[in-house]
């Protein structure tokens, strides 16, 4: 079961204490990187957000936002704390007749400052609830919404795959036309040069040539890999790693084939190898 990396999830939660909205982006990432922005209030919970998100994920970078709206019939609204502001621009002129070239604090700046706007007490204990469950109902339609994406993966994976077989069919094939082709040639440049052929020389340079040109094991090799490719795809849970190493491997094979190449078939099929495998390396980089 092949699952993206990159999918975006929103949720908003409503009750006496306001509105809680989640926003939860994913990228891919060679491990699970979770990133947590939380109102102050709400800072406490982030070991309980940590700990469920990695049981539905595995890799990605994960960065999630929540927002908290206060109801305004939960209290007197917002207070201006004057006394820290007092403070923050006292220290602030201190510090300004150090400077050469002072820069005043404007409003703005200092309502952004923690602590300066309070908002009316809140119950803390169903407005951490409400943001633990709505987390988890982002969560989720994070997960389904990775799955979506990974679906639309899978066509791609397979369309190549069958290029791959397609081409290690057509190389094994012609490999007995190949050797048979490299024997006449192999006697026609004896004829020119006017050489005596010995049938015994004749075999020990075919011999010598199948040797250098035996890509037998390379071909089963991509068969073999090929099929474990299927195999991973068909799991559950995060294959992305798996599936990177096996495209390492798959490469690897394909270099093998292009170095042996003794015709420009099998070294058109080795550079048409090389591209189908690039292909599907570059979606594995985005499956969890």
């Amino acid at each position: 079961m092949i699952r993206s990396m990159t999918a975006f999830a929103r949720e908003a939660a409503q009750g006496d204490w306001g509105t809680l909205t989640w926003e939860i982006r994913s990228v891919n990432h060679r491990y699970l990187e979770p990133h947590f922005r939380l109102p102050e209030n709400l800072r406490e919970i982030e070991p309980n957000l940590r700990e469920g998100l990695r049981k539905h994920l595995n890799r990605g970078k994960v960065e999630c936002a929540l927002r908290w709206q206060p109801a305004e019939q939960s209290g007197e609204g917002f207070n201006l704390n004057i006394d820290l502001v007092k403070d923050i621009n006292q220290a602030a002129n201190q510090v300004n007749r150090i400077l050469d070239n002072p820069a005043h604090l404007n409003a703005l700046e200092l309502l952004q400052w923690p602590g300066v706007m309070k908002t009316a007490e809140v119950d803390a204990a169903p407005l951490k609830q409400a943001a633990l469950e709505s987390f988890d109902a982002a969560l989720k339609s994070l997960v389904d919404a990775r799955a979506r994406e990974g679906e639309q993966l899978e066509p791609l994976f397979e369309q190549r795959l069958n290029a791959i077989n397609n081409i290690v069919l057509d190389v094994r094939e012609k490999l007995p036309e190949i050797l048979q082709k490299q024997r006449e040639n192999l006697v026609s440049r004896f004829e020119d040069a006017k050489i005596d052929l010995e049938p015994e020389r004749v075999e020990q340079e075919m011999v010598m040539l199948a040797q250098k040109s035996d890509v037998d094991e390379e071909l089963d090799r991509l068969d073999a890999h090929v099929k474990e490719v299927r195999s991973v795809l068909s799991k559950k849970g995060a294959i992305g790693r798996r599936l990177d190493f096996l495209m390492q491997e798959l490469n690897r094979e394909a270099n093998t084939l292009s170095s042996k190449s003794i015709v420009t078939d099998t070294t058109k099929a080795a550079v048409e190898l090389k591209v189908l495998i690039e292909q599907i390396r570059e979606q594995v980089q985005n499956v969890e």
